[in-house]
């Protein structure tokens, strides 16, 4: 294996709040099935009072939720973010420091509690998730400068980020001025559908990977063939991803085009799914494996997470799932 890069994350780090609900209940649920939308804490509280299903949680956040796979396959990483000065703060902090990611790079805030996700799971596996973003959003452009990504080749960030459009900027920005290669999960289709008026200037100037899921590339193509999107998506960026859940991926670096199928897996929640599919091919990408066996990599991290409830593969599979890329290589 080549020596670990320094990659980092930059998102909202947010504890996840996870249960299993009911089709019946979800339509009871303000708001689009399988979407996400931004919400006050009084809100999720309220949610999770009427539901009966046993809660969970865990360290999250797409970006975050990267950076764990990649550290725990052997990448040296980091994470920026916002955390609050409280109880889920310092249990978020504990988690990232258990999975190897270096924490030195978190921001702290004296005012905000720690963000936190409620992802609602259906008997169908999809996932409806309100999020109340906490000290994760009183990040400031002010806050983020070159010196935030010293020592780093690579920075993933989250679709997410782009609804707060200055800080967005000024991460890039400053990315760039780092050296680091950039890397884009679009998130959700309400990332999107909001940012349709600047995504193709971001992406040509900024980004070098794309990844799209299906919903994220009917929005940004209008239709729902994902190899159209593939193509539109890759004259912007070099590196471009189209996941298509159950059926695969199909992937574009350069001149160099492939598909790859997902593993048959019986899914128990599809939280984390795209996030560690990332990690993977993340992974074979800055080994310089070819564009097919990159998407390998994320589709046994993809089919890893969905045998679980939350976006965290136990420690107990990991020793597996090492032996299996060695496999691919």
């Amino acid at each position: 294996m080549n020596k670990p890069l320094h990659i980092i994350g930059v998102g909202s780090p947010l504890v996840d709040t996870l249960t299993h609900v009911t089709e019946e209940f979800i339509t009871s649920v303000p708001g689009e099935k399988g979407g996400m939308e931004v919400v006050e804490h009084a809100h999720i509280e309220e949610i999770v009072g009427r539901n009966a299903g046993e809660i969970f949680n865990e360290s999250g956040g797409s970006a975050a939720n990267t950076i764990v796979g990649l550290s725990r396959l052997g990448i040296s990483c980091t994470f920026l973010g916002k955390l609050g000065r409280d109880e889920l703060g310092k249990y978020y902090h504990s988690k990232f420091s258990e999975s190897g990611v270096c924490t030195n790079r978190f921001k702290y805030c004296d005012v905000s509690p720690t963000g936190r996700c409620l992802s609602m799971v259906t008997p169908d596996t999809e996932r409806t998730c309100r999020t109340f973003l906490g000290a994760a959003m009183t990040l400031s452009p002010d806050e983020i400068s070159v010196e935030d990504f010293a020592g780093c080749t690579h920075a993933h960030l989250e679709g997410y980020k782009l609804f707060n459009r200055d800080l967005a900027l000024k991460i890039l920005a400053c990315v760039k001025e780092a050296g680091c290669t950039v890397s884009l999960d679009l998130a959700s289709f309400e990332v999107v559908h909001a940012n349709q008026d600047i995504l193709d200037h971001l992406l040509s100037e900024y980004i070098d990977i794309v990844f799209a899921n299906e919903d994220e590339a009917k929005a940004y193509c209008g239709s729902d063939d994902p190899e159209d999107a593939l193509r539109r998506l890759s004259e912007h960026c070099d590196v471009c991803a189209v996941k298509v859940g159950a059926k695969g991926a199909y992937l574009k670096r350069g001149n160099e085009v492939a598909t790859v199928s997902a593993e048959s897996v019986k899914a128990v929640d599809t939280t984390g799914a795209g996030d560690l599919w990332a990690a993977g091919f993340l992974y074979g990408h800055y080994q310089g494996w070819d564009l097919e066996n990159c998407g390998r990599v994320g589709s046994v991290l993809g089919a890893s997470v969905v045998q679980q409830l939350g976006a965290i593969i136990p420690d107990t599979e990991w020793q597996e799932i090492k032996q299996r890329i060695e496999k691919i290589k």
